[in-house]
């Protein structure tokens, strides 16, 4: 009889209880999503056009995408030229972020031209033209 009451006793004791462990890892899974960057693309394809001194930038920046039908967006919605200078203003507001632009191999150098200034005039940090890195 003490035998089979040492048993028991014994699988009483070692029994772990995993409660803390679970809400542990919830917390550490709502720190990293909480603490987590997003990268917003621009929501349109372009051809980008490739270059040899292509380098990696900053990933919290404003995507802004020129097509070679002239359009200018940014999030998936047109916001046309002189939408870039509130865009860049509104989110450079806390502080100055760089701005990429990603533009299609066709576009025309006017409208990029007139794209920079704009997104300098809205206090950005600097404007960097995206590309594909050569032989790509």
């Amino acid at each position: 009889m003490r035998h089979r009451r040492t048993l028991v006793e014994a699988d009483e004791l070692t029994e772990i209880n995993v409660s803390p462990l679970i809400d542990m890892v919830f917390i550490l899974l709502i720190f990293f999503i909480v603490t987590t960057v997003f990268v917003e693309e621009t929501g349109t394809e372009v051809d980008k056009p490739q270059a040899i001194s292509a380098q990696t930038l900053e990933k919290q920046c404003i995507m802004i995408a020129i097509t070679a039908q002239g359009q200018v967006i940014h999030g998936g919605q047109e916001i046309g030229v002189g939408g870039v200078r509130p865009l860049v203003s509104r989110l450079c507001q806390e502080e100055p972020l760089p701005v990429v632009l990603q533009v299609d191999r066709n576009a025309p150098a006017g409208l990029l031209v007139r794209v920079i200034d704009e997104a300098k005039l809205g206090r950005a940090k600097s404007v960097s033209i995206a590309t594909d890195p050569a032989g790509s």
